[in-house]
């Protein structure tokens, strides 16, 4: 059991992510490229995925992700560095910038369950090298396996918040950890998963940090060592036919604006008014990289943008929405 000890400055410091992690996300959609218990809603992902990791030949560098991504026991720590909540960017560049002393520390741990490639020697002694074509092999999975499922993640994460954020105004913190039963209880200052392996982890001040996870298949994780930002990752409730290999309900859209940029409006439209920044970390992408495409979409009448202090808001205008909304022939719009 997972025993997560809270005094009363971690009750008022507890906090749920906006957005999904990128790197969480990555991990977890590594696990589910191999066949668990209970995985029946990932069938059609899976086939979809693999078949275009096959097409990008990466080779090698996925046999290291998947070896140091086991589905069960421990995994590094360095994979999913707290910066990633940031976006994609800011993530896989802590991972290149992690210390060789922890780098050799989270694999030594890991290789005590089982041979690792050699690549894996490469990585502990932090060679650049291996780091950037770790990273590489990384952005690439992110792109193929996780990012034409973003409309579907968004949703099902945007649900999952509104629940929690009604919990949190109806009892307060203690109300909306009270929430996740049975998938953890709270009681007495604690908060308890009874299907991790045995933990404690001490909150000490620092309040916890809720990701929740729509790859997430098994009970709430969190990182194996207790001095890191504590986070405890969590699977959202998913429905049973949403996750379609398509992605979008229709491909015209990024046909019509670019994958990316329909991305941005589908950011922007998820909220009724939505920050540069909180787009660039609901994407992976760089701040800078989101305001233009969001300068695009203001001249094109697809979004309007005011200044609120230092913060740019986006909002989709009408023949905004009328384009989200805008499915397939034959099919109404979800």
């Amino acid at each position: 059991m997972l025993r997560i000890v809270f005094t009363s400055d971690d009750i008022a410091r507890t906090r749920i992510a906006p957005a999904a992690d990128p790197l969480w996300e990555l991990v977890m959609s590594l696990h589910l490229l191999r066949p668990q218990p209970g995985d029946l809603l990932f069938a059609g992902w899976r086939r979809t995925a693999a078949a275009a990791l096959r097409e990008a030949r990466l080779g090698q560098r996925l046999g290291l992700l998947l070896a140091m991504t086991p589905i069960v026991g421990y995994f590094p720590d360095f994979l999913n560095p707290i910066t990633a909540g940031n976006g994609l960017d800011h993530g896989l560049e802590a991972i290149r910038s992690t210390p060789k002393s922890t780098l050799a520390q989270d694999l030594r741990r890991l290789a005590s369950s089982g041979p690792l490639p050699d690549d894996a020697r490469h990585v502990a002694s932090g060679e650049p090298g291996a780091l950037a074509r770790l990273t590489a092999a990384m952005r690439t999975c992110y792109d193929l396996m996780v990012v034409p499922y973003r409309r579907t993640l968004d949703a099902a994460i945007q649900r999952d918040r509104r629940l929690r954020t009604t919990a949190l105004a109806a009892g307060g913190v203690e109300g909306m950890l009270a929430s996740f039963r049975p998938m953890m209880s709270w009681g007495s200052g604690e908060l308890r998963i009874a299907t991790h392996r045995d933990q404690e982890l001490h909150l000490d001040g620092r309040g916890l940090l809720l990701i929740p996870s729509y790859f997430c298949l098994t009970g709430p994780i969190t990182m194996f060592d207790p001095s890191l930002p504590p986070v405890l990752v969590y699977r959202v409730p998913r429905q049973h036919d949403e996750l379609l290999p398509a992605g979008r309900s229709s491909g015209a859209l990024d046909a019509l604006i670019g994958a990316t940029r329909a991305s941005v409006l589908e950011a922007i439209g998820a909220h009724h008014a939505a920050t540069t920044t909180h787009v660039a970390r609901r994407l992976g992408i760089s701040r800078a990289s989101a305001s233009e495409h969001a300068s695009v979409l203001r001249h094109a009448g697809l979004i309007a943008s005011r200044r609120d202090g230092n913060r740019m808001l986006h909002e989709l205008t009408a023949l905004g929405q009328t384009l989200l909304e805008a499915g397939p022939p034959g099919r109404q719009a979800s």
